[in-house]
């Protein structure tokens, strides 16, 4: 490693998981986000793509101007991470760490010369109108030509700031373009403002010149205010949505109060706390959390009671309950009192770090419609500046002064702005508002999919139903009351993980009349079949399956557990799955949008079958393998159907994977996460309603804005080269066209909670 090199801390590898992650189907290659700076248009985009793919070991490079990131997949055997850094840099934009406090620093920083630039502009522009008013109003002879002259040379200075501060983005991307030999979007817009600057500026030094009958600061100004107000919106459209996955990334603490002196989550009896950084915690710490503090990895809650916030990581909006031993998610707030929780993932192992991934990898990817308008866009500029030259020569014969200022509006008015900005613009207010109730868009190109589905293909067991079985009614031996059952089968399930001892668990906790919690002994757990153990006052119990338990004839429903005793059988508990509160309205919605609905279950039939009338469904299949849901969604596919699969299991990543458009829950297995193009971590399936509605709208959205961008180049660039279209006018369009776009995809972000249950 080369210290000498700006970049070279980052090729230590315990510095990549900060903006990196390893691919998880191919371990020797990382998956890296990136913040890049100083990208304004999809030429940028492009620029900096060609740099990365250029490189030896880079897989794949998807970079986003609208979102000002880069996605690059890399070998880690041919290259390292500031090789990747290098090569932005030296395409002449700034690169971070996506997650790096910099980055946002700089955004900040950004965001705030922005305005002044736009407010020092548009002084300006007030100041040189008042000096440029009297020239159109006056009659000849109304002026005396020294009068003229002062005006001319106030406007002059007045647009000096305009053109050494305002304008400094254009000229300095304009110049690295230039370097570079390349073509970026503001290679046209720079050329405008200095031919205008340099023709007047020769009209007020000579004005008896080939230049001094007209003089154009009031348009020069004019117009860069105009760019400079659509830009500022375009940024804070990005920074709103940019500022979701800061608010996530922003939640973890630097520091927290870790208990000394700890053995094995243990404490040693001093009672003291000392502060350490949030990157030291390992499991099986004991931290303490402030109320108004963030919880900062997941655990278990030792002591004290509390409510948490988890609507950012969940989008539940009701404050939460927490008792000693619940789970905290890192990220949640504590809202009521300080607590002492007991750390059982750290770092990259929380839920909250895989959300964080999820939602840098959507950001740095690009949807087709906008890979298509970055091809679009790049080549486009150069027809722009031979346009611009054809219609000067065509238009020299009425003079030098008319033949430049034609040009400048040619250039001015053709610039692509609005067609680069269509789609990105819709995609990211979508985004934007998707992850404020829940929905993390992986994949945003499945947006545009998810608006032309016409079947929804659900799994079953946890995501129309919760994951945790329930136990329902109990029968037992006469003379045995069902509480006291309930608690015996509790002592032995409490030293088992299986789901359906969890569930016989729970429902003591939850039961006040089946405590006291008894204790059980010389507990073994035969694998598939259930438990044997000694409980106090009751003797040695068998719990599990009819065969293990020893009861003979018995029939009922697939999922019941038996009890046992040296008499024989003792208890029956039914186990059921609860429904999602939201899975029949949601199913309702669905079919009212005119949508297929079915259910693939690896369950059995009778289960599903349970389910499906509890919903309303008829079409529904039970003991699906992989290959079995796999298969059916083919054959729909061969049937021309377009199918979004909705699961949460292992069995379903091949379904998911092959889906064209697929969606996970939030507690989804990593794998199913890893093949889908949204993840719904509410829980709520309300939420994929929402979703199909707003894909519907952004889809019109992005319609409305391509062909406001093609209408308006096609009316106006014929006006431009006649030279019916002054400069300033000009500059008004083009800002227009960018600003029509940015407001229109700005409907995308007004808040959509309450869209699954308004007609679609």
């Amino acid at each position: 490693m080369d210290i000498g090199h700006p970049f070279a801390v980052l090729d230590d590898p315990g510095q990549w998981s900060r903006f990196s992650k390893v691919s998880p189907s191919r371990p020797h290659m990382w998956e890296s986000v990136l913040q890049v700076d100083g990208m304004v248009c999809a030429a940028c985009a492009v620029k900096v793509e060609r740099a990365l793919r250029s490189l030896p070991g880079v897989e794949a490079a998807d970079v986003s101007a609208g979102r000002r990131s880069a996605r690059v997949v890399w070998s880690t055997s041919k290259t390292r991470p500031s090789a990747l850094f290098s090569a932005i840099s030296g395409a002449g934009y700034t690169p971070l760490p996506a997650n790096d406090a910099a980055a946002r620093d700089r955004r900040q920083r950004e965001s705030r010369l922005a305005l002044w630039r736009w407010l020092v502009a548009g002084l300006c522009m007030m100041q040189v109108m008042m000096y440029a008013y009297p020239a159109y109003i006056a009659e000849p002879g109304d002026l005396a030509n020294d009068q003229m002259q002062v005006l001319r040379w106030a406007s002059w200075v007045l647009t000096l700031p305009v053109l050494a501060f305002s304008c400094t983005p254009f000229f300095k991307a304009a110049w690295q373009d230039g370097v570079r030999r390349r073509l970026g979007m503001d290679t046209p817009v720079a050329l405008a403002i200095l031919i205008m600057f340099a023709a007047s500026t020769a009209g007020t030094f000579n004005p008896q010149g080939a230049f001094g009958a007209e003089v154009y600061f009031d348009s020069l100004t004019m117009f860069v205010f105009f760019l400079l107000t659509s830009r500022w919106l375009e940024l804070r459209l990005r920074d709103q949505t940019t500022g979701s996955l800061d608010a996530l990334i922003n939640r973890l603490p630097h520091s927290v109060n870790r208990r000394v002196g700890h053995a094995d989550g243990l404490d040693s009896g001093t009672g003291r706390f000392e502060r350490v950084s949030v990157e030291r915690l390992l499991a099986g710490d004991i931290v303490q959390v402030l109320p108004g503090e963030a919880f900062p990895a997941d655990g278990l809650l030792v002591e004290g009671r509390t409510h948490v916030d988890e609507s950012l990581l969940t989008g539940e909006s009701r404050a939460l309950a927490r008792e000693t031993g619940q789970a905290l998610v890192a990220g949640s707030f504590n809202l009521s009192s300080s607590v002492l929780m007991q750390v059982t993932r750290a770092g990259s192992d929380t839920r909250y770090a895989q959300i964080v991934a999820l939602m840098q990898e959507a950001a740095a990817t690009k949807p087709a419609l906008a890979v298509l308008a970055d091809r679009i866009a790049a080549p486009f500029l150069w027809v722009v500046l031979f346009g611009a030259l054809g219609a000067a020569v065509f238009a020299w014969d009425q003079g030098p002064q008319h033949a430049l200022m034609v040009a400048v509006a040619v250039l001015i008015v053709t610039c692509p702005c609005a067609l680069s900005l269509a789609t990105p613009a819709a995609m990211m207010a979508t985004s934007g508002a998707l992850a404020r109730i829940g929905v993390l868009v992986r994949r945003p190109q499945a947006l545009e999919a998810l608006a032309n589905v016409d079947t929804f293909v659900f799994d079953k067991t946890g995501t129309l139903t919760h994951d945790a079985l329930t136990v329902g009614p109990i029968e037992t031996r006469v003379g045995v009351a069902p509480e006291r059952a309930l608690a015996w089968a509790a002592a032995l399930a409490s030293q088992s993980l299986h789901p359906a001892s969890q569930a016989v668990v729970a429902a003591a906790k939850a039961s006040h009349t089946a405590r006291p919690v008894w204790v059980a002994s010389s507990v073994q757990e035969f694998q598939g079949q259930g438990l044997t153990g000694e409980v106090d006052t009751a003797g040695m119990l068998r719990l599990g399956s009819a065969s293990h338990c020893q009861v003979a004839g018995a029939s009922g429903p697939a999922k019941r557990l038996y009890m046992s005793d040296g008499q024989g059988w003792l208890a029956t508990f039914e186990l059921g799955e609860k429904l999602r509160h939201d899975a029949a309205r949601a199913v309702t919605r669905l079919a009212q949008m005119g949508k297929t609905v079915e259910i693939l279950s690896g369950d059995s039939s009778a289960a599903v079958l349970r389910i499906a009338r509890e919903i309303g469904l008829s079409n529904f299949s039970g003991q699906c393998r992989p290959e079995d849901k796999l298969r059916r969604l083919q054959y729909l596919g061969d049937q021309g159907r377009r199918v979004a699969m909705v699961g949460d299991g292992l069995n379903d990543g091949p379904a998911l994977a092959f889906a064209g458009v697929s969606i996970a829950m939030g507690h989804a297995v990593p794998v199913a996460q890893s093949k889908a193009d949204l993840v719904v971590q509410s829980d709520q399936l309300g939420a994929i309603v929402s979703a199909v509605i707003l894909a519907r709208k952004s889809a019109r959205v992005v319609r409305q804005n391509l062909l406001w961008a093609f209408v308006y180049n096609i009316a106006c660039i014929p006006l431009a080269a006649i030279g019916w279209l002054p400069a300033w006018l000009a500059g008004l369009g083009m800002a227009s066209s960018s600003l029509v776009v940015v407001l229109n995809s700005l409907r995308l972000a007004r808040p959509i909670a309450q869209l699954a249950d308004r007609e679609p």
